[in-house]
């Protein structure tokens, strides 16, 4: 995933544009919000620029001149109906308008991830400088994202504000503008250090995060309870979170001193300097050189008030602005990554059905380590074609690549004599029924676990169907709701909880349930015992008569009544033909074979099954 480096990242030009792409991405999702955050802010800064530049000044010049009562009591009046009316606004925003617009933001912005994450190749996954900024672009996004929102028209009101307000002390005595200097130092020196340091600390804790969040999630998990009291691997667990708190503290201490510092001079600066500063100038001016009258004494400090508060204001809507900027480059960086296989490429429309699938000298590569190498085969229509070999022989990767789940380093891979890479990539993809060794059950029905969002007019028969076929209804029917009945604890404490065997049996009747030219099995029965298996793969084959059928299987007498029998080693088919052939051949496959032959031997002989 390429990203901006870190000192472009955390530039003032490339945080601003941060901000200016949230501000964007808000008025997609939620105008609204962006609109009454705008007048929001107007009410709060044009409160305080009236009360104290204009109101206290009235009040006080009119007490010192006489005017009379009247006069007083209804501008008061005026002024107090104005401000209960514009509070009235800014609650009703604070209270109402805000949680239900910040819903639909959080809403906007997680879809908009969420699509990139299903969008982006699966690859990416198996990188950990991608994953690690998945994680930060995830990270509380949509609460950042509504902070900007809020600091973004805080800066800009902000600045007028403040503008307005030192015009109204420069009357009163000028040199008192002076005292900006400090809250200016204070915030745009000292605190972008400050928010700087604590970005740096964030991004270099995220690892260890990972690893605190993987054990806290392990923990709770029940599919892991058995094995954490069972063994010794709570030893283990223990030491990775040890290790990762121990690095995090070692990473707070880092920077400990150095944010420390910044904070206290930008609090020391922005709010101390000022606000005492002014005061005593104030008070010397009166009591020492006379220049000041009290009317303008406190005249001076209404405004002296009012401009530490909006410089707080502006400054922490500038931090936040600067602070959230910075995290949203990676959430910036995510969703405007390039995929290179992305779920939504256009193309040929892959409707003329399934003749053929070619590897052609396929090489793939994985972080500079070939695991494919020079591969070529064919897949005929209506073929039973196996893959068998080795752990890491790369089996599953030449599935991965069939399904366009990664793309050849070199070669090519033909659909009916045309690049696979030519097709558009979601009909491509519905030629292929999938039930991977690695099975991923939902918590919903498994009704739904089997249709995965396909839906049909006789799906509940057809569900029905697939699950006695996968040998796993029986098992089924008796939960409390049936194929209703919702998969894991975690939502439903009536959910059932299957074994390792019928869930893979569940994952198969998806690849059963599912209209298609194309079956894929990859190692469904690992799971299960030799007779379950025996029974799972008669099924399979029976169902392959109607479809073309691609299977891995570690056991040998699974495929021997295959059309083709695909013998990989490294990455490279070093056999290939039909059982029989093979098994003449005396190769490599052969010997395989008839190992598994003699492990199998006496519990197929009980059973009455024939090698």
């Amino acid at each position: 995933m390429k990203t901006r480096d870190n000192k472009d990242k955390h530039s003032f030009k490339q945080t601003l544009q941060n901000n200016i792409y949230v501000m964007k991405l808000g008025r997609e999702i939620c105008p609204s919000r962006i609109i009454h955050a705008l007048f929001k802010t107007v009410i709060d800064y044009a409160g305080w620029v009236f009360f104290s530049a204009y109101f206290m000044r009235y009040v006080v010049n009119a007490l010192d001149t006489g005017k009379p009562p009247r006069d007083i009591f209804l501008f008061v009046f005026v002024c107090g109906l104005t401000f209960f009316i514009g509070n009235m606004y800014w609650d009703y925003v604070d209270n109402v308008v805000v949680p239900l617009t910040d819903t639909k933001v959080y809403h906007g912005v997680y879809m908009r991830l969420y699509r990139k994450a299903r969008n982006v190749e699966l690859r990416c996954y198996e990188n950990a400088d991608f994953y690690n900024k998945y994680t930060m672009a995830i990270d509380d996004a949509g609460t950042k994202i509504t902070t900007i929102i809020d600091s973004f028209w805080g800066v800009f009101i902000g600045i007028v504000g403040v503008v307005l307000i030192f015009y109204a002390m420069f009357e009163v005595s000028p040199l008192s503008v002076l005292f900006i200097i400090s809250p200016l130092v204070g915030n745009f020196f000292f605190g972008t250090i400050w928010n700087r340091l604590l970005v740096k600390r964030y991004e270099e804790g995220v690892p260890n995060d990972k690893v605190l969040n993987y054990v806290n999630r392990v923990m709770y998990l029940g599919e892991y309870a058995k094995e954490i009291r069972l063994s010794n691997v709570f030893r283990l667990l223990k030491r990775q979170y040890h290790d990762a708190t121990d690095r995090s503290v070692e990473v707070a201490n880092k920077y400990a001193f150095r944010v420390s510092t910044m904070n206290f001079l930008r609090i020391e600066f922005t709010f101390t300097v000022i606000f005492e500063g002014v005061l005593l100038y104030a008070i010397y001016e009166n009591l020492v050189r006379g220049t000041m009258s009290l009317a303008q004494l406190t005249v001076m400090t209404s405004l002296m008030v009012s401009a530490t508060w909006m410089l707080i204001g502006l400054f922490e809507s500038i931090m936040n602005m600067v602070k959230n900027g910075m995290f949203i480059s990676n959430l910036r960086a995510f969703l405007e990554y390039e995929e290179q296989i992305p779920e939504n490429q256009d193309g040929i429309l892959a409707d003329a059905g399934f003749e053929t699938l070619e590897f052609d000298k396929v090489c793939f590569s994985y972080q500079d380590e070939e695991t494919i190498k020079d591969l070529s085969f064919t897949v005929h229509k209506g073929e039973t074609v196996a893959l068998v070999g080795h752990n890491g022989a790369g089996k599953t990767t030449i599935i991965k690549l069939m399904l366009r789940l990664y793309d050849p380093t070199s070669g090519v891979i033909r659909l009916n004599g045309i690049d696979i890479r030519e097709y558009n990539l979601n009909s491509y993809r519905k030629l292929f029924a999938t039930a991977f060794q690695d099975v991923c059950l939902f918590g919903m029905s498994v009704k739904d676990n089997i249709l995965m969002g396909v839906h049909r007019e006789d799906e509940e028969e057809q569900v029905i169907r697939a699950l006695k076929k996968a040998g796993v209804y029986e098992r089924i029917e008796k939960l409390p709701h049936g194929i209703d009945t919702i998969m894991t604890k975690e939502f439903d404490e009536e959910g059932a909880v299957l074994s390792g065997g019928e869930s893979q049996k569940v994952a198969v009747a998806r690849a059963f349930y599912k209209k298609c030219p194309v079956k894929i099995f990859d190692e469904p029965s690992s799971a299960l015992d030799p007779i379950a298996e025996y029974e799972l793969f008669d099924s399979i084959m029976k169902d392959g008569e109607k479809n073309t059928m691609i299977f891995i299987s570690h056991r040998l007498s699974s495929v021997k009544n295959a059309d083709l029998v695909l013998m990989l080693e490294q990455g490279t088919i070093i056999e290939s033909g039909t059982h029989s052939e093979l098994m003449k051949a005396d190769g490599s496959y052969a010997q395989m074979y008839k190992k598994q032959a003699m492990n199998y031997l006496a519990v197929d002989s009980v059973e009455g099954v024939t090698l």
